[in-house]
C-alpha cells in the first residue's frame, strides 16, 4: 500500500510538471485595447489652494469639464479603456488633510464614472516634478526616504480604495514613469522599489491587475532589465512608454530640456516635404539657437541637431528609431513567457502645440504618426493608450476647451 500510494504521488507531481509545461501563462483579470490618456490637471492649482475643496474637488480635476455624454463618446469613438491620470502630490500634501478621504472618494466616484459610460479604466499614479507651486514630486518620492514611505502607503489606501471594484473594469497603476536609474553607472533602485509598490497594492487590493513598468521614464530598454519573476504575481499588465523621435514628438516643449525648445516646423516623416524645404526648416532651428541659446551650448546644440536629423533622414533609419522599442519588448517578453495582451503602451503621442507658443503642428503629421504607433503596437499585439485627450497633446480638445483637429480622432475611428 505503501508503495502505491508513492506511487501515485509521484504520478500525481509528473503530472503537475507537465502541466505547467505546457499550459500557457495565467492571462490579467483586465484586458485592454485602445485607450486614451484623460487629463491631470488644466487649472493646475497650487499646493497653497488644495485646503479649498472648491479648488480641488472632483478629483481627478477633468471631472469639472467632463460629462457622461463626453465619455460616452470617447466609447463611440473607439476607445475601450481610459488611462486616468491621477496627481498622487495632494495625497502627500499637509495642505489636503482636512479632504483626504473626500479625495480618495472622488477617484473612486471619477472610475465609476468611467465605467458607467461603457469604458474600462487604469488609475495611474502620475507623479510629476516638484516646483513653486507644489514641495512633492518625483524627485522628492525618489530622493527622500520618508517621502517615499508615505509614498508607499498612499499607493496601499488607493489600492483599498479600489479593491472591491470589478477585476475585469479597473486596474492599478502603481507609479508612472518612474524617474530613476537613468545614469550609466549601472545603479538599479527601481527592482526593490517597485517590489514595495507591488507588494503594498497587492496587500489591499487582491483581485485587481496591477500595472508594472521599467525605471527611467518607463522606456522600453529599462522594461528589458526588469525580472518579472521577482513579482510573485501571474495578474500583472507590463508597461512601456515611447516618444521616438523625441525630436520630432516634442517639438517645442519648453520643459523638455535646452534643446527642444528651439525645434519647431519639422514634419513627420522628413522626408514628407522636399529636401529644400525641411533644410530651410532646420535653418531656421539653427538660426534660433545661434540667437537665443547661451554662447557655451550653442555648438552642442548644434551638433545634436545634426546628429538627431542623420539618425532619420531616410524612411529606413527613422523605421528602425521607431520598430527598436517594440522589437526589444517583444524580444524580453518572450523569453520571460509573457503574452503580447499583458503589454501594453501605456503613453505614445505628439505635440499639437506648446502652451503659449504659436506654433502648431500640422494635424496631417500627427495623425500619420500616431497611426503608425498604433499600427506598431497592434503588430506586436500589445493594447495602446495615446496620450492625451486635451492640452499641448491633445488629440480631443486644445487649450481653454477649444476642439483639436479632427485628424487624429479620424484616424482612430477608421480602426473599427
Amino acid at each position: 500500500m505503501a508503495l502505491l500510494t508513492a506511487m501515485i504521488k509521484t504520478l500525481m507531481a509528473a503530472l503537475l510538471v507537465l502541466a505547467a509545461l505546457v499550459m500557457p501563462a495565467q492571462t490579467a483579470s483586465f484586458s485592454m485595447k485602445r485607450g486614451l490618456n484623460l487629463d491631470q490637471w488644466t487649472t493646475w492649482p497650487g499646493e497653497d489652494k488644495w485646503s479649498d475643496p472648491q479648488a480641488i474637488l472632483p478629483y481627478p480635476e477633468w471631472r469639472k469639464f467632463l460629462n457622461d455624454d463626453d465619455l460616452k463618446a470617447l466609447k463611440r469613438a473607439g476607445f475601450d479603456f481610459l488611462r486616468m491620470p491621477i496627481d498622487p502630490s495632494p495625497f502627500l500634501s499637509g495642505q489636503t488633510l482636512a479632504l483626504r478621504d473626500g479625495l480618495y472618494a472622488s477617484v473612486l466616484d471619477s472610475v465609476r464614472m468611467v465605467n458607467r459610460a461603457g469604458l474600462k479604466v487604469v488609475v495611474d499614479m502620475h507623479l510629476i516634478p516638484s516646483g513653486s507651486s507644489r514641495k512633492i514630486g518625483m524627485g522628492e518620492v525618489m530622493e527622500d526616504p520618508k517621502t517615499f514611505e508615505a509614498y508607499v502607503e498612499m499607493v496601499r489606501r488607493m489600492a483599498r480604495t479600489l479593491a472591491d471594484e470589478d477585476p475585469r473594469q479597473v486596474a492599478f497603476e502603481p507609479m508612472n514613469e518612474p524617474v530613476v536609474d537613468c545614469d550609466a553607472d549601472g545603479t538599479s533602485f527601481w527592482p526593490e522599489r517597485q517590489q514595495r509598490l507591488f507588494a503594498a497594492a497587492r496587500s489591499s487590493a487582491t483581485k485587481l491587475t496591477l500595472i508594472l513598468t521599467g525605471a527611467c521614464y518607463s522606456n522600453a530598454t529599462s522594461l528589458a532589465k526588469i525580472d518579472p519573476k521577482a513579482i510573485p504575481d501571474d495578474n500583472i499588465i507590463w508597461t512601456f512608454h515611447t516618444y521616438d523621435p523625441f525630436l520630432l514628438t516634442h517639438q517645442g516643449a519648453t520643459w523638455a530640456g535646452d534643446f527642444i525648445p528651439y525645434v519647431t516646423g519639422l514634419p513627420y516623416p522628413l522626408s514628407a516635404v522636399p529636401r529644400a524645404q525641411l533644410e530651410a526648416a532646420l535653418d531656421t532651428i539653427r538660426a534660433r539657437i545661434k540667437a537665443e541659446a547661451p554662447w557655451a551650448r550653442q555648438n552642442g546644440l548644434l551638433a545634436y541637431l545634426d546628429e538627431q536629423v542623420a539618425s532619420m533622414d531616410t524612411d529606413e533609419k527613422l523605421l528602425e528609431t521607431m520598430n527598436a522599442p517594440f522589437t526589444r519588448v517583444e524580444a524580453w517578453a518572450k523569453a520571460n513567457g509573457i503574452r503580447p495582451e499583458n503589454i501594453t503602451l501605456g503613453e505614445f503621442g505628439m505635440i499639437r502645440q506648446e502652451y503659449g507658443n504659436a506654433q502648431v503642428m500640422p494635424a496631417e503629421y500627427r495623425a500619420a504618426y500616431i497611426s503608425d504607433m498604433i499600427a506598431r503596437a497592434e503588430a506586436h499585439g500589445f493594447s495602446w493608450s495615446v496620450w492625451g485627450y486635451g492640452g499641448a497633446f491633445g488629440i480631443v480638445e486644445a487649450f481653454d476647451g477649444n476642439k483639436a483637429e479632427p485628424d487624429v480622432m479620424d484616424a482612430i475611428k477608421s480602426l473599427h
